[in-house]
């Protein structure tokens, strides 16, 4: 069973999926319910990977979506340096392929449009040129209550750790600027540092062998379907985050066990995942 919390009007409501085949009930929930609902779904994360328990020491964040609210300069990257190359690409592309590597997606991309693979050079030329219109586009904020969350986990004694597909220099330089001393950088995992990025399991399956903890003592945290996947594939405890324009349950089917609207949410609803 999985869980998808929404904020209506101030109020908390719950939607479960997976109880009755194509169809979903939505529910108004005291703050008693909420606590047992959360409870519920760690308790099903437990028992279906066999774990002693779930004891978070490390929490492992996605950036962008997740710790930047940084999306639509990607869509518009994307899209622009895709186009220019007679690629088609739009919005809901960049969603769904969020998490893996440039590469990947161009290579996909190539295969799909070409029916060929893209040469390394290709590969190089676009994603430059899609990192110049990220840049050209602005710098992007933090996400709204993020440092917040940041720094009631180092208050907590908590590892956090950034597993991400991005290759992009400027915004990888810009996570010590925006939340300082709450990211150790030998630690992070990026699009440099792996093989096989998301949704392949490597990404967090490094960032575990990074902590130096076990896989039930983490909570990966993700907006993306492929990074859902990839941390669920992990055996990971996965909050998806869903501040994009896909349907929540899209990151239920991806793998994740409890969806929330904003980081807002999760910012308020923390205590239920570190209290158990």
């Amino acid at each position: 069973m999985y869980y998808i919390f929404h904020k209506k009007r101030g109020q908390t409501y719950i939607q479960f999926s997976g109880i009755i085949p194509h169809r979903v009930k939505y529910l108004l929930l005291s703050l008693q319910k909420i606590t047992s609902m959360y409870s519920s779904a760690i308790s099903s994360f437990i028992k279906k990977n066999d774990y002693p328990g779930f004891s978070p020491k490390a929490i492992l964040f996605d950036m962008d979506g997740v710790l930047f609210d940084s999306m639509e300069g990607h869509v518009v990257a994307w899209i622009k340096a895709m186009h220019e190359y007679g690629l088609p690409f739009t919005r809901e592309d960049v969603y769904m392929c969020e998490g893996q590597t440039g590469a990947t997606t161009i290579n996909k991309s190539f295969i799909e449009t070409h029916g060929r693979e893209a040469t390394e050079e290709e590969k190089q030329e676009i994603y430059k040129l899609k990192s110049h219109y990220f840049d050209e586009y602005g710098k992007p904020a933090p996400m709204p209550f993020a440092p917040d969350l940041l720094k009631e986990i180092k208050k907590q004694g908590l590892q956090a750790i950034v597993v991400t597909g991005s290759g992009q220099p400027s915004l990888l330089k810009s996570i010590e600027n925006s939340f300082p001393g709450i990211f150790e950088h030998d630690k992070m995992v990026t699009a440099f540092d792996v093989k096989y990025g998301k949704p392949h399991p490597e990404p967090y399956l490094m960032a575990v062998k990074k902590s130096g903890v076990k896989p039930w003592e983490v909570i990966a945290i993700d907006n993306a379907p492929l990074g859902v996947k990839s941390a669920s594939s992990a055996n990971l405890f996965t909050i998806g985050l869903n501040t994009g324009p896909l349907e929540p349950e899209v990151l239920l089917e991806y793998g994740a066990n409890v969806v929330l609207d904003s980081m807002e949410d999760l910012a308020k609803q923390w205590g239920h995942f570190t209290k158990t």
